[in-house]
C-alpha cells in the first residue's frame, strides 16, 4: 500500500459520491483520481487499466460538458432513459472491443491478466459513457463490473484498491437507488 494508492482511493470516493449526488464537481475529482490511478496501475502492470484511465480522463471532460449543457430540472441534472435495444447493442460492442483489446494485451505486452483486464476496461468505458449521458442503467453495470474488479485486485494483491472497488459496489447500489428516486420525481413533474 503506497501513499499514491491511498490518495487515489480518497479522491475516487469523493468523485463517486459527488456523481451519485449529481454534483458537477464529480467530474473534476474523477479526473484527478484517473490521473493518479493511471500511474499506479502502470506500476503494477495492469496496462489495460492504465489506458482506461486516459479514456476516463477524456470521458470526464465530455461528461462535464454534457452535464453542463444538458437538461436541468430545479438546478439538478436530469436523468435520461435508455432503450433496451441500445443497451444490448452497446454491450455486445463492448464485449467485442474487450476481446480484441485483450488479444493485443496478451500478445504484445507482459500484462498481468490481459483478457480479464481488457473486458473490465471495455465495460467500464461503456458504464462511463452511460454516466455521461445520465442513464440510470450505468449504476447496474457498475455494480457488476466493480464486483469483478474486486476479485482482480485481490488477485493482484492491491488490497486497498480492492477495498475501494468493494465500496464502489455499495456506492453504485446507493447511486442506482438515489437516481431511481430522482427519476420518479421527474416523471411526476412531467
Amino acid at each position: 500500500m503506497s501513499a499514491l494508492e491511498i490518495i487515489a482511493v480518497i479522491i475516487s470516493l469523493i468523485g463517486v459520491t459527488l456523481t451519485i449526488q449529481r454534483n458537477m464537481w464529480c467530474w473534476w475529482f474523477n479526473f484527478l483520481a484517473c490521473a493518479l490511478y493511471a500511474y499506479f496501475f502502470f506500476t503494477i502492470k495492469l496496462y489495460g487499466e492504465t489506458i482506461l484511465q486516459f479514456f476516463f480522463i477524456v470521458m470526464n471532460i465530455y461528461g462535464f460538458y454534457y452535464w453542463l449543457k444538458g437538461k436541468r430540472q430545479d438546478h439538478v441534472i436530469r436523468i435520461e432513459s435508455i432503450a433496451k435495444t441500445t443497451v444490448l447493442t452497446q454491450m455486445v460492442i463492448a464485449m467485442v472491443f474487450g476481446l480484441l483489446f485483450g488479444l493485443i494485451l496478451k500478445h504484445f505486452t507482459d500484462a498481468a491478466v490481459p483478457m480479464l483486464d481488457s473486458q473490465l476496461v471495455a465495460f467500464s468505458l461503456l458504464a462511463t459513457y452511460w454516466t455521461s449521458r445520465k442513464h440510470i442503467a450505468t449504476w447496474i453495470l457498475w455494480i457488476f463490473v466493480n464486483i469483478i474488479y474486486v476479485g482482480m485486485f485481490i488477485y493482484k494483491e492491491v488490497f486497498l484498491t480492492a477495498g475501494l472497488y468493494a465500496a464502489f459496489v455499495g456506492l453504485a447500489t446507493y447511486g442506482w437507488w438515489q437516481w431511481q428516486q430522482v427519476k420518479q420525481k421527474q416523471q411526476l413533474q412531467i
